[in-house]
C-alpha cells in the first residue's frame, strides 16, 4: 500500500498546481459612464479605467460606410457588472455590447434602439443588474443580451 501512496501523492500535488485561480465575485462596473471625444486618427482614450480603442470601424457600421464620420465625435461608454462595454454615440440608431477578449473588443451584441432616427442625446447610467439609457426622457433599460424594458411614455 505504501508504494501507491509514494505514486499518488505526486500525482495529487501536480493536478492541483494546474487549476486555475479565480478571484471572485468580480464587479467590473463603472459608477458613471464616460464621455469620449474622438481624435483626429479615430482612437478614444479613457484614462480612469485604462481603455483606449478605435472606433473608426464603429461609425463606418453604424453610418453605412461614412469614412470621416468620427470626426469631431464623442462616443459615450460604460462597463456594466459582467465586464461588459456599453458604446453608443448622438445619432446612432444601436448600442454596441463589446466584450473584452485577448487586446481587443470582440462584438458581443447590437441593440437597436431607434429604427427611423438616431438617438439625439444619449447617456448611459449604471443601475442594480442593467445598464440605463437615456434619451430624450426615454429610459430603457439594457443588459449584455439586449432590451430588458423600456419606459413607454416619453417625454
Amino acid at each position: 500500500m505504501k508504494p501507491v501512496r509514494i505514486i499518488l501523492v505526486p500525482l495529487f500535488i501536480s493536478f492541483a498546481a494546474c487549476s486555475s485561480l479565480v478571484l471572485k465575485p468580480v464587479d467590473f462596473a463603472w459608477p458613471v459612464e464616460s464621455v469620449l471625444h474622438v481624435n483626429d486618427d479615430g482612437f478614444v482614450k479613457e484614462d480612469r479605467h485604462t481603455l483606449h480603442f478605435n472606433v473608426k470601424p464603429l461609425f463606418l457600421e453604424e453610418t453605412e460606410g461614412d469614412s470621416t464620420a468620427y470626426l469631431n465625435k464623442d462616443i459615450r461608454v460604460i462597463g456594466d457588472t459582467k465586464g461588459y462595454y456599453f458604446v453608443t454615440a448622438q445619432n446612432f440608431k444601436n448600442v454596441y455590447v463589446f466584450a473584452g477578449t485577448d487586446g481587443e473588443l470582440k462584438l458581443y451584441n447590437k441593440i437597436e434602439i431607434s429604427e427611423k432616427d438616431g438617438m439625439s442625446n444619449p447617456a448611459f447610467n449604471q443601475r442594480i443588474s442593467y445598464i440605463e439609457l437615456v434619451d430624450n426622457g426615454k429610459k430603457t433599460l439594457l443588459s449584455n443580451e439586449g432590451i430588458e424594458s423600456e419606459d413607454k411614455n416619453e417625454k
